[in-house]
């Protein structure tokens, strides 16, 4: 345990059980985050990134089947130690997360400028209605949406994809977590939003000290954003390092393969991209470090 640290995970594992016995998920993960670090958890779908956030949220573990073992301390905090109602109370205020589906994380029963009131509240017990609502609507604003009273007055299902992922990004972030665990932000934005969305969670970082992993298939974002890099494969961390030493000489295969599947325009300006398969029987994946 290391209090120096905003986020330090040692040998997490996670199984799940079922009728025909039990299956492992994470094999053993072991993963840090400094304060004011931005560190990014990639690999592909199934890897293990959302349940490893997940954890650290403290959700997973409510999961009937599930069985979480190994440490995930939060500012020299064992999380396990703590209490539900404790580790409960550390959502949205110290701890915060951008959902990858904010149609199944926003209530659809409440108006937007109600679920505001509710998160500041977390962190805020006697804010007003009223003063939620000018938090709410200046941070709207900072997410590139420009109407913020219309959206502070619709229901999640008036709204489209991409305005519910930015409410969502605005919600994790209006309460200045100390941890931010941001799955796959910026998936339903365009190009622009994403990158101001990007912006937005940097001067987070350096001007609140906030931590953030941040986790992602997309390597050409994480190239931008992130201080440090971790690569999930099968529920395993195959490499890890700054992320020049990533993307200027990646040492397992599986990162090689990640990185040579990013796509490159050719001379004409057509994507070129590298159709290799990353399935789990490619003879690229199968050899070299033990996973």
């Amino acid at each position: 345990m290391r209090p120096d640290l905003t986020l330090d995970i040692k040998n997490l594992r996670l199984s799940f059980r079922s009728w025909s016995g039990s299956t492992e998920v994470l094999h053993g993960i072991d993963l840090s985050v400094a304060p004011g670090e931005r560190v990014a958890l990639v690999g592909e779908s199934g890897s293990g990134k959302s349940v490893t956030s997940r954890i650290v949220l403290g959700t997973m573990q409510d999961v009937r089947h599930a069985r979480v073992s190994g440490q995930v301390t939060f500012e020299g905090t064992d999380l396990a130690k703590l209490a539900s109602v404790e580790r409960r109370a550390l959502r949205g205020r110290e701890i915060s997360m951008i959902f990858q589906d904010p149609s199944s994380a926003l209530n659809p029963v409440f108006r937007i400028g109600d679920l505001f009131h509710e998160v500041l509240k977390r962190r805020h017990p006697k804010i007003s209605k009223g003063e939620a609502r000018q938090r709410a609507a200046a941070i709207l604003q900072d997410v590139s949406i420009a109407d913020a009273e219309r959206v502070l007055s619709s229901y999640s299902f008036q709204l489209s994809g991409g305005m519910n992922q930015r409410v969502m990004i605005a919600m994790a972030l209006i309460n200045e977590p100390r941890l931010l665990l941001a799955d796959e932000p910026g998936t339903a934005l365009d190009v622009t939003v994403q990158a101001q969305t990007l912006s937005l969670m940097r001067d987070l970082v350096e001007q609140k000290r906030t931590s953030v992993l941040f986790i992602s298939h997309n390597l050409g974002v994480v190239r931008e954003f992130a201080d440090r890099i971790y690569v999930i494969y099968r529920g395993n961390i195959v490499e890890h390092g700054p992320t020049a030493a990533i993307f200027d000489a990646p040492q397992h295969p599986y990162t090689q393969a990640l990185l040579s599947a990013i796509p490159r325009l050719t001379g004409g300006g057509v994507p070129d991209i590298e159709e290799r398969s990353l399935s789990f029987n490619d003879p690229m994946i199968s050899h070299g470090t033990d996973i």
